[in-house]
This record gives C-alpha cells, structure tokens and sequence, in this order.
C-alpha cells in the first residue's frame, strides 16, 4: 500500500528541526512499523539522501528503545504496545502517519528520531540495584519469598524504560519510571537493607535530572506499554515519607 510518512527531521539537539514528509510505495501490511522505517530509508539512499535516524534493538517488545509518538500516541494506537510491535495493518491506504521523537527537557535530541536518555541510566545508578557479593548465584529457593510479593515485585519489574511515561505526561515527570525501579527491588528480601536509602537517592537523581513533578493524572500508565500501574507512584512517594523519617 501508499502511506505518507510525515517525519521530524532534526540534526542534533543545538539545530532546528521541521517535518518532512514522504510519500512512499511498497509497503505490505505485514510489515512492522520499523520494517516500514527500513524500507523508506532503502528508499533514501537509492536517492542519495540523509537517512532517518530511529533507534531500535530488540524488536520484541523488551529493550524500550523503540519509542516514538505516532499520530500524537506515545509507540502508536494500541494499548500495551511498543512501537517495533506495531504493524502496519493498523493503517490503512492513503494514510498520512505523523512521526516525532518523545519531547522532554531530560530527553535532548540526538538527532530525528533518537533522544539521548541516558537520564534514566543515572537514576539507576543511584540505587536500581542490592549490594551483594560477586560470585554464583545464590540457589534460587534460598530466600522463600510470598507469592503475592513475587508478583507485585515483577509487575512493577515489566518496567522496560522506554521513557513513553515521561514523553506523554504534561510534566514530563519520571515517577512512573523511578516508582517502578525502587518498588521492584524494596519489596524483596535483598532489597530490604537498602530500602531507605535507596529511595531517597533515586528520587534525588530524578529531581536532579530536571524531570517534572507528578500531577497523578494517570496519562503515563495508560500510555505504559509494560502496563505499569500508576499505584507504584504512590507506594514510592508513601516510602519516600517513611524514609525521611528514618533518616
């Protein structure tokens, strides 16, 4: 089928950028929208012009450096999509499809479609982790852990960082991202010792990374492709009272 593709084109964070738009040809509905990205960059050089750049990795749904806005929807129109998941059977002929980077103060432009959020990294840096001695692993039934714990601890853990909660919600807040990080791990019993502190310093970083502050509107879990519940901001900022106590 025909779409047009109408893209952010930008060099780098320092330069101004504009859309651009493409009419292309050739694409089968079974495509993935980064196949589709692929094929109109073939399509590029052929002419010998820039290619678009995106980033991708995995392309299944578990790295999270797939996000771009499509059509205004953070990875696209689905519920609990990233965008290498997205097919292009969900347009139709003739359709334009509006392509942008995820717009944040913490996220600059590397360039097109790729933004620099390495912000994330940092935060994880600051207690996304337990202290613990290298070697073997420890034999996995040696710490008995509840189930419900096990299950709330990995549902906050689907968190793939992609960054879509920062890029849909009007603050440009982290703390569906953050909330999701310290919960996993304050909720295990390796977690524990590092509870408080933990907290404190990734709540710190995040502030110290100019993300904004959280509203509790909600657009960032319902835009989550990982379905990260919106609960987890206020289990973080109820842990984060308790911290300061302690401290």
């Amino acid at each position: 089928m025909k779409v047009t593709f109408k893209i952010w084109r930008q060099e780098n964070s320092e330069s101004k950028g504009a859309f651009k738009t493409y009419e292309t040809e050739g694409i089968s509905e079974e495509m993935s929208f980064l196949e589709a990205l692929d094929h109109l960059n073939e399509t590029l050089v052929l002419k010998n012009e820039k290619v678009i750049a995106f980033e991708h990795d995995c392309r299944e749904g578990i790295c999270g450096q797939c996000g771009v806005f499509i059509n205004g929807r953070a990875h696209g129109p689905h519920d609990n999509t990233t965008t290498c998941q997205l097919h292009m059977r969900s347009f139709k002929e003739g359709d334009t499809i509006v392509v942008e980077p995820f717009r944040a103060g913490a996220f600059p432009i590397i360039k097109d479609l790729v933004v620099d959020r390495s912000a994330f990294d940092r935060i994880i840096e600051h207690g996304g982790y337990i202290t613990a001695k290298t070697g073997t692993a420890a034999e996995a039934n040696s710490i008995l852990i509840p189930k419900i714990v096990a299950d709330s601890a990995m549902d906050s853990a689907m968190c793939i960082g992609c960054g879509a909660c920062v890029a849909t919600c009007k603050n440009a807040s982290a703390a569906l991202f953050t909330s999701a990080k310290i919960n996993h791990l304050n909720q295990l019993p390796q977690g524990k010792p590092e509870e408080h502190q933990r907290t404190l310093d990734m709540v710190y970083q995040m502030d110290f990374e100019n993300f904004g502050s959280c509203t509790f509107i909600g657009a960032c879990e319902v835009e989550c492709p990982a379905g990260i519940s919106i609960s987890n901001i206020a289990e973080m900022n109820a842990r984060y009272f308790k911290a300061k106590l302690f401290s």
